[in-house]
């Protein structure tokens, strides 16, 4: 293997996961997907990016997808990504890992309350956000 050929079984197109994200703000959403990028980590699969902008869309592709791992805005409007969480997690049979972006570092306790698996503090900083994204993709969203 050359420095120029990557490792051919860490890049098979296989080896691709689903990742749903939840912000009725456009900017967060696009925020995100270029703080993580195609993969959080050279080790984990690379992601397929599938977006929610409201509550009812959020809730409909997470009970019909086969979602690796979910992102959701804490400060959402009408329905934050907290809310949601609590919802899928109390709902749905074997709900996906869920990641909360939170506002403050005050709303941790409330994450935690929502049963999420990792916490984000916002400004999204790159290098927290991937390192949250890929050890849930490596654990099975055991933390």
């Amino acid at each position: 293997m050359t420095p120029a050929q990557p490792d051919a079984a860490a890049t098979t197109d296989t080896d691709v996961v689903d990742v749903l994200l939840y912000s009725d703000d456009v900017t967060t959403r696009e925020q995100v997907r270029r703080a993580i990028g195609r993969r959080a980590a050279v080790d984990v699969p690379r992601i397929r990016w599938t977006e929610a902008a409201t509550h009812e869309g959020v809730v409909m592709k997470a009970r019909e997808g086969d979602f690796a791992l979910i992102v959701l805005d804490g400060e959402a409007a009408k329905a934050g990504g907290m809310a949601v969480s609590r919802e899928l997690k109390s709902e749905m049979y074997k709900c996906p890992p869920v990641v909360i972006l939170t506002a403050r570092p005050q709303d941790a306790w409330l994450a935690t309350w929502a049963q999420a698996d990792a916490i984000v503090q916002a400004p999204i900083d790159p290098v927290e956000i991937q390192e949250a994204v890929a050890g849930l993709l490596r654990s099975g969203g055991r933390r």
